[in-house]
């Protein structure tokens, strides 16, 4: 079973950015969906973006166009690009395959002045 590992959080003022990174350890190109999600304090676990073997993408509709998903397949690597954030956009950041019990320890992201 792949495992994913993510990095690349931190504290930021609001309308700063940040780019996430998930490592896989094996192979993500037969993986047809690879999602980020995020959860915030006290709430449930939400989908933010996915992205699709076929190169289509979808996402959370607060985040359309601020956030950016991509994978780069070669490099087992699904980068979540993060603008303009903003103070509710603080949580803990997790990718992970639709459906899969097991989930990395996540990076946090806290948005605030």
């Amino acid at each position: 079973q792949v495992k994913f590992v993510e990095s690349g959080g931190g504290s930021v003022q609001p309308g700063g950015s940040l780019k996430l990174s998930c490592t896989a350890s094996g192979s993500i190109s037969g993986i047809l969906a690879m999602y980020w999600y995020r959860q915030a304090p006290g709430k449930k676990r939400e989908s933010v973006a996915g992205a699709f073997t076929g190169g289509g993408t979808n996402y959370l509709d607060s985040v359309k166009g601020r956030f950016t998903i991509s994978r780069d397949n070669p490099k087992n690597i699904v980068y979540l690009q993060m603008d303009n954030l903003k103070p509710e956009d603080t949580a803990v950041y997790y990718c992970n395959t639709p459906g899969s019990l097991t989930w990395g320890q996540g990076t946090q992201v806290t948005v605030s002045s």
